[in-house]
Order: C-alpha cells, then structure tokens, then sequence
C-alpha cells in the first residue's frame, strides 16, 4: 500500500467535500424551485462530467489552467502560482468534475418535500433562512448524505482527471489510483492488487452504510 498516496487522497476527497456540498446545496435549491427557459440548458451543462470521458474534461482544463491559457498567465503574473501540476489545481478539478454527483441526489431531495409543507413555513412567516434550516435541511439529508459519500468514493478513484492536470508526483498529486497505475506499469501487481481491493471494500462498505443511514433518516421523517 502506498501510504503517501492514499492520505493524499483522502485529503483530495475530504477537501472537494467540504467545499462542493454547500454549493450544490444552493445550486440545487434554486434548480428545485425554479423553472425558467434557460434551466434545461443549465442543467445539461452542469450534468456534462457525467456523460464526457474525464480525460477529455482533463485536457481541456489543462489547456485552460496551462501556462499559455489567460489564466495560467494571470495566476503566474500576479500570483506566482499555477493550478497545473499542484494539488491546488486538483482540488478545483475534482470540483468541477463532481458538480453532478453532488446536485442530483440534493436537488431531488429538495424536489420531494412537499408543497404544502413549503406553503405552510411560507403562511407561518418563517424566513428563507429558517426555513432553510429549520424545515429543509433536517428532510433532504438523506440526499445530502448520498452526495457526500458519492462524491468522497469518486474522487477516491478518480484518474483520468488526476493524470492530465496533475500528472504523478509523489506527494503533490499523486493519488491512490495513480499509484495502482504505476504498480501494473512496473508490473508489481501485488501492491496494485491489494490498493485495488481496498478501493473496491472501500467503496462496497460506504454504499451499504449510505443506503441503511439513508433509510434510517427516512423513516426519522415519516416519509
């Protein structure tokens, strides 16, 4: 097990966690909420990490970020930095990436409260923030919970994303998957085998807890 990899990921997941959920919460509110002629093209293009390969998503943040973009440019000029090769840059990929693994399962629990619910906190006087707090939150968790655990597990794995902007440099961006990459390449297949299978335990232990919280707080609701 490459134990540098693996915290480095772990910390790429937490990081990307902690800072998509409470965007997508607010993204996926407004998108529950309202209906307006340009939402179907925004939900199309928020949803576009799903369906492209993320070695093209990859590229094309790499020519974005890169030394000849505009931003690259910006960020080497006024800041001394660049986003391509550096975990920095990793952890805006993997927010990206994960935008749709985050809203979906948030945007439908905000989708299922009822209406006469919302009618209700709306007659009552409560404020946005209350209601918010107070009557949303504690029904939509268990999509909140599902985006938190999808999006940790995705990012765990992620690869192709990881290679093209980060590339593999051992404790800068070089994640678990990149180090059973170098394993099968160096053709050390024991060590990639036993990171693979702490992958795959990983993934199948969080699945079955996410789905048995989720339906424990179902029933918490009454829903």
């Amino acid at each position: 097990m490459d134990w540098q990899a693996f915290w480095l990921s772990i910390k790429l997941s937490s990081m990307t966690v902690v800072i998509l959920i409470p965007l997508a919460m607010f993204a996926a509110k407004f998108f529950a909420y309202h209906d307006f002629k340009a939402k179907p093209w925004l939900e199309a293009l928020v949803m576009v990490p799903l369906v492209l390969p993320p070695t093209v998503v990859g590229y094309y943040l790499l020519v974005g970020l890169g030394s000849q973009s505009l931003v690259g440019q910006w960020l080497a000029t006024y800041l001394g930095t660049s986003l391509v090769f550096n975990f920095s840059g990793l952890v805006l990929a993997s927010v990206l990436i994960n935008i749709p693994f985050a809203l979906q399962p948030i945007q439908r629990a905000f989708e299922a409260i009822p209406m006469d619910v919302r009618d209700a906190a709306l007659c009552c006087g409560m404020s946005p923030w209350a209601r918010l707090y107070k009557i949303e939150l504690p029904m939509v968790w268990p999509g909140v919970l599902t985006a938190i655990v999808l999006c940790f597990s995705h990012v765990l794995g992620e690869f192709g994303v990881v290679l093209m902007l980060g590339g593999n440099i051992a404790g800068e961006t070089k994640t678990l998957s990149i180090a059973i990459y170098d394993s099968v390449q160096a053709f050390d297949l024991a060590a990639a085998g036993s990171m693979s299978l702490f992958l795959l335990v990983f993934a199948v232990s969080v699945l079955a807890l996410t789905s048995h919280l989720s339906r424990r707080m179902v029933a918490a609701n009454g829903q």
